[in-house]
């Protein structure tokens, strides 16, 4: 699994969606989720790939679909090439490691994100006014600070390319109804608040993530990916200080580069010298080795 894979094509499976990350495939009663080394940073597609990722985030994913799996289903039936449907098999080497066969949910037309410490576009708004996504925040509140209380702070979905936009639990009822927000609500911050001290143990604190639900067979389902760097901010805890932004193990790191650069933040995505995306693997490995306790 050396070679980086920026897109998949199998021509004998059905296509259904290309994201920015992942590859969908429909097989009929089941879905084929591969997780390409594609990354994204303010929501423009890379041209160059990151050696690995896609593993990386897999094996994440099928980590803590395992420890949270006492909180609320999730939609995983197995990540091994030997188990997916026949039609699959000409394809077995490059989806080894890097996809998943999972049950064909319906995903809530909501990102659900929680949110334990004040960073990002939290932070921005938040100096501009203390009341943020309908949330009355204490005053005198510095970068990186922790929340009094754990946060769930919904977001639209966007298409690709557009931005996700934060909404209101007021918002979020008017879509999905007061009922499931509720529970929504209530699972989300149940899967952070047991990852996140899982985490903590490790040395890593998860600032914020966001986690994907969907309905099956009338259920609420955890599916898609679960706290990878891509979907959550993880910060080394013996480096953690309030004030500032942190050093991190996920794609902030090219964040921060692209943030020098005289770029719009528009395609075409400027090219990307081979330091940084070296730099950038390494760093998604090592949220792998100190979470899991292994690497690849």
């Amino acid at each position: 699994m050396t070679t980086a894979i920026t897109q998949t094509d199998f021509s004998d499976l059905t296509l259904v969606n290309r994201g920015k990350v992942r590859d969908l495939y429909d097989l009929g009663d089941t879905l084929l989720l591969v997780a390409t080394d594609r990354i994204s940073a303010y929501d423009v597609v890379m041209e160059e790939p990151i050696p690995h990722k896609g593993a990386v985030l897999t094996s994440l994913s099928l980590f803590w679909f395992d420890l949270l799996s006492d909180i609320v289903p999730h939609h995983l039936i197995s990540a091994n090439p030997d188990d997916y449907p026949d039609v699959c098999a000409p394809y077995k080497q490059e989806l080894q490691g890097r996809s998943m066969l999972v049950k064909k949910a319906e995903p809530l037309p909501v990102e659900c994100i929680v949110r334990g410490y004040i960073s990002g576009s939290f932070w921005k708004a938040y100096q501009q006014d203390t009341t943020v996504c309908g949330f009355a925040l204490p005053q005198g509140m510095q970068e990186s600070d922790k929340f009094p209380q754990v946060l769930f702070t919904p977001s639209t979905k966007a298409e690709q390319g557009l931005h996700d936009e934060n909404i209101s639990v007021a918002q979020m009822e008017d879509l999905v109804g007061k009922d499931t927000t509720a529970k929504v609500a209530e699972i989300s911050v149940k899967l952070y608040e047991k990852a996140a001290d899982y985490a903590r143990s490790k040395g890593i604190i998860i600032a914020d993530t966001k986690f994907e639900l969907g309905m099956y067979d009338g259920e609420l389902m955890l599916i898609d990916e679960v706290l990878t760097p891509d979907s959550s901010r993880f910060w080394p805890l013996d480096d953690y200080a309030i004030g500032r932004g942190q050093s991190s193990f996920d794609k902030q790191f090219l964040r921060d580069y692209l943030s020098t650069l005289d770029w719009n933040k528009q395609p075409p995505a400027p090219q990307l010298p081979a330091d940084i995306l070296e730099k950038t693997g390494a760093r998604y490995l090592e949220a792998l080795e100190k979470i899991t306790g292994k690497g690849l």
